[in-house]
């Protein structure tokens, strides 16, 4: 878990060669879901490769353009991107965000940066050819941001942080408590179509294994 503005390279890095000391292949093919920190896709595509699928979450995204823009422009921006990422065809989604960007960048100078920045990664499940029941749960990080908020919910209870172990122990404990709450996976029986997406992603490549899904906030 890594979050927050204060993020850097290194911090996303130790994370991620921890992650792999402990085991877990960098070989492997998955498809990584991310908040949009510029320094958490970077350290995925150095470990894992320059190809590896990285997923940006379409809600952070919806909300760093409304942001940035007068509020009655936000139902046609809301309108217009549901109608994108509902698409099954990622050229035309693509061509629908940059025609979206044009149209406002008159009215709000400067929009259309925020809207085409990281495009590719918006689009990835699209690109992939994920089932859109699939898609709409690996197409934002609110799986994990649910579990995030429980350990907030747990560690506010925390007066005085004595050392990092102790920060491990309360976030672990506030993992079980998440746990609790956890639901299958919508759509998890078309999970198998995800993995042989990967497969076709990575083929002309190589033949590395595939675990389909791994997810970073």
């Amino acid at each position: 878990m890594v979050e927050g503005a204060t993020e850097n390279a290194a911090t996303v890095q130790a994370l991620l060669d921890n992650l792999i000391e402990r085991g877990l292949d960098p070989e492997v093919c998955r498809l990584f879901i991310v908040d949009g920190a510029k320094a958490l896709s970077k350290a995925i595509r150095r470990t894992f490769g320059a190809d590896i699928p990285i997923q940006r979450c379409q809600v952070h995204k919806a909300r760093n353009i409304a942001e940035r823009i007068d509020p009655k422009h936000h139902a046609a921006i809301r309108h217009a991107l549901k109608q994108a990422w509902k698409l099954d065809d990622a050229d035309k989604a693509e061509r629908l965000l940059r025609n979206l960007a044009r149209r406002l960048e008159l009215e709000a100078p400067g929009i259309s940066r925020t809207i085409l920045e990281g495009l590719d990664e918006i689009l990835t499940v699209i690109r992939l050819g994920v089932p859109p029941e699939l898609r709409r749960s690996l197409a934002s990080t609110n799986i994990i941001e649910s579990m995030n908020a429980v350990i907030r919910q747990v560690c506010r209870n925390v007066k005085r942080w004595r050392d990092a172990q102790m920060a491990l122990r309360w976030t672990a404990a506030g993992m079980l408590e998440a746990g609790k709450g956890f639901r299958r996976l919508k759509a998890y029986k078309q999970l198998p179509e995800l993995k042989a997406a990967l497969e076709k992603h990575r083929a002309p490549q190589n033949d590395a294994p595939v675990d389909p899904l791994a997810q970073a906030a």
